[in-house]
């Protein structure tokens, strides 16, 4: 058995502990000249991305996050430095993208021989499955097993509904335990803050075939999952 975690990480030490349950506030504000203001997003409907980068780069650059229970509120540059964090989470709009292709139900439910040929001329109609165990597991361990913490999306919903987006999820891996084809991910989640227990199942026997992730909270079932892009900045508002 394997057994890998990044070295002095813990969700209840180095998560945030206050939970991602913001009070209403636009995300992004814009002026239009003496008019009107533009709001953009709601900080209401959940800031996972913006709270799971931030505590990477608390983490990085040996920072201890806050004792605050009660998330920072607009205004404060706390909240700002989160929201931009946010932003930064969908990487110029691919991460909502790769989102929104995994959710296709068109996608087969097990791997079809044709999908190679596909990928050559840019169609991905690789199975969820496939994409899990044969392309993001894969990295997400890389970064694990280099002692890096791995930005995770969950996909939690099928539909071609671009307005289910909303329904998926973004965390943190900080370890994993394989046990021949059995694969449990550790997982910071700015849902459940403090909670070293929450963790990602999948049986990584076949690529080619189905399986099914599981996640050990009463959170709506998971489909897929993969690793999300993350360049660190430093947390100065955090100092």
């Amino acid at each position: 058995m394997s057994s890998v975690l990044v070295p002095g990480f813990s969700p209840s030490s180095n998560g945030l502990h206050f939970s991602n349950a913001f009070p209403p506030a636009p995300i992004r504000q814009f002026r239009l000249g003496s008019v009107a203001t533009l709001n953009i997003g709601d900080a209401a409907n959940g800031l996972c991305g913006g709270m799971s980068f931030t505590v990477r780069d608390l983490f990085e650059r040996g920072l201890t996050p806050p004792a605050d229970r009660t998330p920072p509120t607009s205004g404060d540059p706390r909240f700002d430095y989160i929201v931009s964090r946010q932003i930064d989470s969908f990487d110029d709009g691919r991460v909502p993208l790769r989102f929104y292709r995994l959710m296709s139900p068109s996608r087969p439910a097990t791997e079809p021989f044709w999908a190679p040929w596909l990928g050559r001329v840019g169609i991905d109609r690789h199975s969820r499955t496939y994409v899990m165990l044969h392309a993001e597991w894969p990295r997400i361990r890389a970064d694990l097993d280099a002692g890096t913490l791995s930005m995770i999306g969950l996909v939690r919903v099928v539909d071609r509904d671009p307005l289910k987006l909303g329904r998926n999820h973004q965390v943190v891996a900080y370890g994993y335990d394989l046990d021949g084809p059995r694969l449990i991910v550790r997982i910071y989640d700015p849902n459940y803050p403090d909670d070293d227990d929450l963790t990602l199942r999948i049986d990584t026997t076949d690529p080619f075939g189905t399986a099914t992730p599981t996640y050990s909270t009463a959170d709506p079932p998971l489909v897929c999952f993969f690793r999300a892009p993350c360049a660190a900045r430093d947390p100065l508002p955090f100092r």
